[in-house]
Order: structure tokens, then C-alpha cells, then sequence
């Protein structure tokens, strides 16, 4: 699956108060692998920036007098993005914007960009995750050891690159799924070649499995029915435990 990591940066929000987008960041990942593509703009909005804006992302109304306008670039970054999976964190806020932009130059075939991408909110993601607890990115980069040390302001490109490494390590813990090897050769035309699978020995030594004790079972007892008392109710290991004895035995045939 193609997947397209994306971020927005505004002259401020909401949408509906007018405000533009001026900064497209994203990046590309094929098979959970990060391929280095990646697509970044900076747009002149037809408006000034709002000063809680530029104290987010430190984008002035002077450094966007040049760039181009949302007009010209829509094409090349519809290309970009069409029929991909786009991971976003808080995808309401940047869809909603970029809906507006298409639907402002009257292209009312893209301006519901569901129709032409799936899109995975990271934020929801981390919500049902992590329920009752902060899940701006940089909170998540702080549980998921991601570094995000370069991130003193936000920033469309940066931040779709943190959040592609936040994803990755959120959804599985790897940031490279490829079944590449570590070099290609000319025989190959200059591709990877896949690493054989390495299995191991049928006769290899079993894992040494070390079962508790009849001290260790009686002290976890104890702390059991501690639970218990404290709960007011058997915790989730006894009550396992509890069914297991109650199962009647199968009858032989």
C-alpha cells in the first residue's frame, strides 16, 4: 500500500473565518518503508497571516510575498496524493483546508478528498490508544522515544516526517519492513535483492521455561486476594482461573 504522511501549516483557523493554507509538507511510505519521495511547498495566501499563527509556526507574511499560489501548484500535488492512504494527525483540521483550496478554484470533482484518498487520523488512533492522555505529537514522540529535538517550531515537512516515524513505531515498532537485503549488485540492474528467510534448526535446544515455586504461588496468592479486597472484586487472573476449574469434563465418546 501506498501510503502519503501529510501536514498543513495556516494563516490561522478556522477555515470557515477565511484563513489559507501555506505549507504542504508530506512523504511518502510504500510497504512501511520511508522511500525518501516526498512533496513540499510554501504558499502565498492572498491574506496576512494571523499573529497566534506565526507564534505556532513562525511563518511571516514577508518570506510568503513570492511563493506560488495554491492555483499553481493543485495539480502537481493532487498527482502526489491521489489514491493514496494519507496518515494525518488531527485529519479534520488539514482535509478541511485542503477541500477549501480545491473548492476555492471551483474544482468541485477534488474538493472532497475522501473520494480520491483513505484517510487514517493518527490522533483518533492514539485516543483509543491512549485514552484520558495527551496525544498532541509532540506527546506521542515523548512516548514512543521518537526524536523530535529539531521541532522548536511546527513546520508541514518536519512534522509529517516526526509523524511518519510516530506511525510506524505506534503501528508495529519498525520503521523498515523491507525484505531488501543490504546491497544490490549489477546482476540485479542495481535493485535490492530480497534476504532469504533464515529458519532455525528443528534439533536446536528447547527455551528453558522456569515455573514459579510452591513459595512464589503462595505469595502470589496473597497479593490476589489483595487485589481482590482493594477492587472489590477477583481480579482478572482468578476469575480465569475460576472458569477453568468450573468446565466439566468432556464425557468419551
Amino acid at each position: 500500500m501506498r501510503s502519503v504522511v501529510l501536514d498543513t501549516e495556516t494563516t490561522g483557523m478556522p477555515v470557515t473565518d477565511g484563513h489559507r493554507i501555506i505549507e504542504i509538507g508530506c512523504v511518502e511510505v510504500i510497504g512501511r518503508r520511508l522511500t525518501g519521495r516526498h512533496y513540499h511547498v510554501y504558499l502565498q495566501p492572498d491574506r496576512e497571516v494571523d499573529e497566534g499563527a506565526i507564534a505556532v509556526h513562525g511563518i511571516t507574511n514577508d518570506f510568503l510575498t513570492d511563493k506560488p499560489r495554491f492555483r499553481d501548484i493543485a495539480n502537481e500535488f493532487f498527482e502526489f496524493i491521489k489514491g493514496a492512504q494519507l496518515i494525518i494527525h488531527n485529519a479534520a483540521f488539514d482535509v478541511g483546508f485542503i477541500n477549501n483550496e480545491f473548492a476555492l478554484l471551483g474544482q468541485q470533482d477534488r474538493a472532497e478528498l475522501s473520494d480520491h484518498c483513505s484517510i487514517l487520523d493518527t490522533l483518533l488512533m492514539a485516543r483509543e490508544r491512549h485514552p484520558g492522555q495527551r496525544n498532541s505529537l509532540d506527546a506521542l514522540c515523548k512516548r514512543y522515544g521518537v526524536d523530535n529535538s529539531g521541532r522548536d517550531l511546527h513546520g508541514a515537512l518536519l512534522d509529517a516526517e516526526i509523524l511518519a516515524d510516530v506511525y510506524l513505531t505506534m503501528t508495529g515498532g519498525q520503521t523498515n519492513l523491507s525484505l531488501a537485503g543490504d546491497g544490490a549488485d549489477s546482476e540485479s540492474g542495481g535493485r535490492q535483492q530480497a534476504t532469504p528467510i533464515r529458519r532455525l534448526p528443528a534439533d536446536r535446544a528447547s527455551t528453558l521455561v522456569i515455573r514459579a515455586n510452591a513459595e512464589e504461588v503462595a505469595a502470589h496468592e496473597v497479593r490476589m486476594r489483595a487485589i481482590e479486597k482493594a477492587a472489590g472484586t477477583a481480579p482478572l487472573w482468578l476469575q480465569l482461573e475460576q472458569a477453568a476449574s468450573d468446565e466439566p469434563e468432556a464425557l468419551p465418546a
